[in-house]
């Protein structure tokens, strides 16, 4: 242990007896300012003691012992009976520590004792957050990879810290999330090309295709999958699109293959994302109602658990004759035994989620919206996508979609501090995804393989 000038560290053997009566000022002031470290069987706990310890918070103080050491030593009285930190003497119990570093405090009197019991405990709960600094050290801890749970905030509290300091920024983002630039006639973008976008991955490649899925993780695991696969349903006559609304129908997937091909398509395409999900990842997949047979059945075939069913409940209704359609599924798969990240606690730390989700369908946010409605026909709300991946990953980690469409799910991590890993097959719809984030973070897009911005390629293919 680290030794102060003004602090000692001194051995104490049991043997030696102590006096009762109270020593002079000089005598006090060294005794109190003696860390001494004792054995753990010899503190007793205060049968006073009103601070209550749940299991996760007695191993996050065991984690910050282990990160930081034991900084902060255990308060006592003259007969080792606990003053403050029976929290630390039980993590250093589940540290296996045998000895911790204990003050004894022999000028109070039985009355201040009970007293500083309570202050102790209550006067930092007093006080407050600068909410912009915190965010700023939070994001600055994670950027240098620093393990953010340990300074005691839950991941939940983390996400909402830096939500809130990044809604109340007037920099960066010129483009609302959910805007889609309109595609363009001829795309730049190649089957098999992979662009850096910041932190993030897009790849114009196959499901389908497992060594996709390996050249775009790059020997990196998925925390969480948030995919929308085509619903084996035309889009003509089946999405809403009338008029002046024009939708492209899907490169596969879109009414033309059988129950039996398309539970083969979805058992395929989600084994492949299974195949580079980390044990006890979360996977979110999108699915229309026609085909939630299908879905189920692939699904079990491919991971380990249905952790529930989520309700899309959208503003208005959409298409449909036998009732229109107001809502859309969202099956939520667990791959794996491990332990899975859930962040919401059942409300204990401000996120209240259920398994109905209320957002507006992009069909009712108005008419100046036609174009964004036409380059993708079953495009999902940023906030909803967000959502669902503050609910079970981290910042930081990543996020995959292999049917990345037009890049909701990577706006959404990179609005939550995500890092996206998407696989698109359409060449226009790769293009529009790069738009679409070069407009809202105001970076570029950067082609793997030459280096050459998404920018100077376009030129090019305009000569």
């Amino acid at each position: 242990m680290s030794r102060k000038s003004e602090t000692q560290v001194v051995p104490r053997g049991r043997g030696t007896s102590r006096a009762r009566q109270l020593p002079d000022k000089g005598e006090l002031a060294q005794r109190d300012r003696a860390l001494v470290e004792l054995p753990i069987g010899e503190l007793s706990p205060s049968p006073r003691n009103a601070r209550t310890h749940s299991r996760k918070q007695i191993r996050q103080i065991a984690d910050s012992i282990a990160r930081f050491g034991f900084t902060n030593p255990v308060l006592i009285d003259d007969d080792d009976q606990i003053i403050a930190g029976h929290g630390r003497v039980e993590a250093a119990k589940l540290l296996g520590l045998k000895t911790v570093p204990t003050l004894t405090l022999s000028h109070m009197t039985p009355e201040e004792r009970r007293a500083y019991m309570l202050a102790d405990n209550k006067l930092a709960l007093n006080a407050g957050w600068d909410p912009q600094i915190l965010a700023i050290e939070m994001q600055e801890l994670i950027d240098l990879d620093f393990d953010i749970e340990l300074t005691g905030f839950s991941l939940a509290e983390i996400d909402l810290t830096l939500d809130a300091a990044s809604e109340a920024s007037v920099e960066g983002r010129d483009a609302p999330e959910d805007q889609i630039p309109e595609p363009q006639a001829r795309p730049v973008t190649r089957r098999g090309d992979l662009w850096l976008l910041g932190e993030h991955r897009l790849l114009c490649g196959d499901a389908q295709v497992s060594d996709d899925f390996e050249k775009l993780l790059d020997g990196r695991q998925a925390e969480l999958v948030f995919t929308d696969p085509p619903y084996n349903v035309r889009i003509d006559g089946n999405v809403c699109g009338k008029g002046d609304v024009k939708h492209r129908e899907f490169a596969f997937a879109s009414g033309e293959m059988s129950e039996d091909e398309f539970t083969r398509f979805l058992a395929v395409t989600l084994g492949n994302a299974a195949g580079v999900m980390r044990d006890g990842a979360i996977a979110f997949v999108c699915m229309d109602w026609r085909h939630m047979r299908e879905l189920l059945s692939a699904g079990e075939a491919v991971f380990t658990e249905l952790k529930n069913l989520v309700v899309w409940n959208k503003t208005n209704g959409g298409m449909g004759t036998f009732y229109r359609s107001k809502h859309e599924l969202i099956f939520v798969f667990k791959h794996g035994r491990g332990e899975h990240t859930n962040t919401f606690g059942l409300g204990d730390t401000g996120r209240y989620r259920t398994n109905v989700w209320d957002h507006a369908g992009i069909s009712s946010i108005g008419r100046e919206r036609a174009e964004e409605l036409a380059m993708h026909p079953t495009v999902k709300p940023v906030a909803l996508v967000a959502d669902a991946i503050q609910d079970c990953s981290r910042r930081g980690e990543i996020v995959l979609d292999c049917f990345a469409g037009s890049g909701s799910t990577l706006i959404a991590a990179e609005k939550t501090g995500r890092r996206a890993r998407l696989i698109e097959y359409d060449p226009l719809y790769c293009d529009t995804i790069i738009r679409r984030w070069e407009a809202y973070t105001g970076r570029a897009a950067v082609h793997q393989a030459s280096g050459e911005t998404f920018e100077a390629l376009e030129e090019k293919a305009d000569v």
